[in-house]
């Protein structure tokens, strides 16, 4: 897709996208007898259904084939197709916005914070401050929009002699009035950091923020809304074995907390029977148990305590007010963010498989 055309997209049109969705923060349920701590429950598609101050979450899972020479994907496979918008799933992946190499080209952000957990594969990032990366296989980039960026996040298809899975979770969570304008920052969460909690062999809790179990883990951006201890800001991946039992205790103060089911058979939360693929809305006041009822059981919980400010989205952009979107939009006409300084939209960074990021004072990080 040409960049007029993908910006073009973004800024008008609605998509299932991370990069320029108009999505419904207020996801309607419908009310089912349930458990006492589950109080809404519905099944998982593509885009998940998430409560404030997290504003959208997706589950990615590709499994592509061998590479070309430009990392990309062959032509053959761009037959029946919506390229530059693939989102319906064919051959066991999507391009999404990619002309050639899957991920999203360039695009804008302001107003809140995209967490993006990358646990099979890599993804590279190229943003409009300079900075840039390769991350992937448990590693987490949580970056801080603010005021307003300019990124481009691509899988490319480093293996030419097998198959290239990418799985990763991508997350959005809002920032408060105060913060909609901090400058834009980024911070890579290696997965040989990230605490392992193993409760017993057939339970590992991956603890990307928050507090479990006495072990506390925060390492957002400096503005973020996870920064605060009482925000209570807790994302978890647990995986568990048949048998497996977890339990997660009451919140210390008035959260918003949401479990996603999306592997495994069958679980069991406070005693109620759930089904693979299930999102559930908790009383947070509660605390809850959850046992395994079959062999690779995992799911997410997402934890917050919401900032209870008026939300106002357009496409890559989150603000308070209509009148601060029509703002931004401005901006962003008058600015581009900084611009786009890459020889490409779709950046990627080479051949060579190594985890690295670059960040806008030019320092070097590797895990």
């Amino acid at each position: 897709m040409k960049r007029r055309h993908l910006l073009k997209f973004l800024l008008l049109l609605p998509a299932t996208s991370w990069a320029g969705s108009i999505f419904n923060f207020f996801n309607i349920f419908k009310k089912t007898e349930v458990s006492q701590v589950i109080t809404k429950i519905q099944p998982i598609e593509f885009q998940w259904p998430v409560q404030e101050p997290f504003l959208f979450c997706v589950h990615h899972n590709d499994r592509y084939p061998a590479g070309n020479k430009n990392f990309g994907l062959d032509p053959k496979y761009f037959v029946g197709r919506d390229m530059g918008q693939d989102f319906t799933p064919k051959d066991g992946f999507r391009i999404y916005h990619g002309s050639e190499i899957p991920g999203f080209p360039v695009h804008p952000h302001r107003g809140f914070e995209t967490i993006t957990i990358v646990r099979k594969g890599y993804v590279d990032h190229a943003d409009s401050l300079g900075a840039a990366g390769r991350y992937g296989e448990g590693d987490v980039q949580w970056m801080t929009a603010g005021s307003g960026v300019q990124h481009s996040e691509m899988f490319p298809l480093l293996h030419q002699d097998k198959e290239n899975t990418v799985e990763l979770f991508q997350i959005w969570l809002n920032l408060p009035k105060k913060d909609k304008m901090v400058p834009a920052d980024f911070k890579m969460l290696w997965a040989n950091k990230i605490p392992k909690i193993t409760q017993d062999p057939k339970v590992e809790v991956s603890l990307i923020c928050g507090e479990y179990q006495s072990q506390k883990y925060c390492e957002a951006p400096k503005n973020s809304w996870a920064q605060e201890p009482s925000n209570e800001v807790n994302i978890l991946l647990v995986k568990m074995e048949s048998g497996g039992r977890f339990k997660y205790p009451a919140a210390k103060n008035k959260t918003n907390r949401t479990l996603y089911f999306f592997e495994g058979d069958g679980i069991s939360v406070s005693g109620q029977a759930v089904s693979k693929k299930q999102a559930m809305f908790l009383d947070s006041s509660k605390e809850f148990e959850i046992e395994a009822n079959s062999a690779g059981v995992e799911f997410l919980i997402l934890e917050a305590r919401p900032i209870g400010e008026p939300i106002v989205q357009h496409g890559p952009f989150v603000m308070n007010s209509r009148e601060e979107i029509h703002q931004t939009i401005n901006d962003y006409q008058r600015t581009q963010f900084g611009g786009w300084k890459w020889p490409r939209e779709d950046m990627f960074h080479g051949a060579k498989i190594e985890k690295f990021a670059k960040y806008p004072d030019g320092r070097i990080e590797k895990p």
